[in-house]
């Protein structure tokens, strides 16, 4: 195991672009992007000296505690048959974790469930691992990706639903224009008052704008926001990041207005385009529900990113290496009950303006769309 020095991050950077799982929440711009934790690079090396496996860990005080939390958003870094390279990581962490006195290091690694060997190790490490279907951990145990290795735009669209070629072709028929909009501050207002419209809509808390301004900044050309536009309006947009072999689908929102003509699929078909042209392998969609009931409310999220043919992916799960048990055990405790309140405070604003604000006079389609959260 080796610490590394901020001085010498740039060899893990280089080891995690490289990697086969590499993550842009494991990169020193996210990193970056997240302001308020403190940031620790672990390696573990081959005979050679070369990078084997290796893990970013974020630190944040706990409040009201002495206490910190760790955690490793979609690490460690390693390939999935080296469960040495795992241990010794983790192990790594556990050194360092007395001089921040944290209660836990938390991780949700891009390792599929039931992969035997890595699941042994866990066992054998006695790690606590977290599961749920309903977006109950941090990052989404379920994810829908797709494999577009090699292929051309034409071969990944004929491989998309009858109505989803459709949906992408109503859209464009019915004049629906997109853009890219990084630099232009108007745009970036306007896609986060959409943010907000959405989440109101959909029961989620939206970020700050600020926060989206800093995303675009730190990912610089490795981050795009694309909007689309009908009649000089925007009426939908969505976010999303290159990196390693990877592009990801991270933010979505939509207009109530003229969700008829479709934004969300072109949307996605722009971003599935720019991974094509970028020589990724996959096309990641990021979270649905693992529930396969259509009585789930959070069916129409699956079934609007099904329609695009890829594969559903189930993770092994989130992953808590205890360090502090008492500090542990309040912490979770608190944690739920934070959430708890503050999801109570915001259902409760949100019907509050729903009951102030008109209904509309007419009825426009509901694309199976939706948006997933990204911390």
């Amino acid at each position: 195991m080796e610490l590394l020095r901020p001085e010498n991050y740039a060899e893990f950077e280089r080891f995690n672009r490289n990697h086969p799982r590499g993550h842009f929440m494991q990169s020193a711009e996210w990193a970056a992007l997240k302001s308020d934790w403190k940031r620790e690079v672990v390696v573990t090396r081959n005979g050679d000296g070369s990078v084997r496996g290796g893990i970013s860990v974020l630190v944040r005080k706990i409040p009201m505690t002495p206490y910190t939390l760790m955690y490793a958003p979609r690490g460690p870094i390693f390939d999935e048959d080296d469960s040495a390279a795992f241990t010794d990581i983790v192990n790594g962490v556990r050194r360092i974790a007395k001089k921040h006195r944290s209660v836990c290091l938390r991780m949700d690694p891009d390792i599929r469930a039931g992969f035997e060997p890595f699941e042994k190790a866990l066992a054998a490490m006695k790690l606590k691992v977290k599961g749920g279907k309903n977006f109950e951990t941090t990052q989404p145990r379920f994810v829908y990706r797709m494999d577009i290795k090699g292929k051309t735009e034409e071969e990944v669209m004929a491989n998309f639903t009858s109505k989803t070629r459709y949906n992408v072709r109503v859209a464009i028929k019915n004049g629906v224009e997109t853009r890219i909009v990084n630099s232009d501050s108007e745009a970036i207002a306007q896609f986060h008052a959409l943010m907000k419209v959405t989440g109101e809509r959909d029961g989620f808390i939206c970020r700050s704008k600020e926060y989206f301004e800093r995303l675009l900044r730190s990912l610089g050309e490795d981050a795009r926001l694309y909007a689309a536009y009908y009649d000089g309006e925007m009426i939908a947009g969505t976010l999303a990041i290159r990196y390693a072999d990877k592009v990801w689908y991270l933010y979505g929102a939509s207009s109530n207005r003229e969700r008829n003509r479709m934004p969300n699929y072109l949307l996605q078909w722009e971003m599935i385009r720019w991974a094509i042209e970028s020589g990724v392998s996959v096309y990641d969609f990021r979270g649905v529900s693992g529930d396969m009931d259509e009585s789930n409310p959070l069916y129409g999220l699956y079934r609007f990113k099904r329609g695009f043919n890829g594969e559903l992916v189930e993770f092994v799960g989130e992953i808590d290496a205890v360090f502090r048990r008492f500090g542990y055990a309040f912490t979770e405790f608190a944690t739920r009950a934070f959430k708890h309140m503050r999801k109570r405070r915001f259902l409760a604003k949100t019907k509050d303006k729903r009951h102030r604000v008109p209904a509309p006079q007419h009825k426009e389609e509901k694309p199976d769309g939706g948006v997933e959260k990204a911390e």
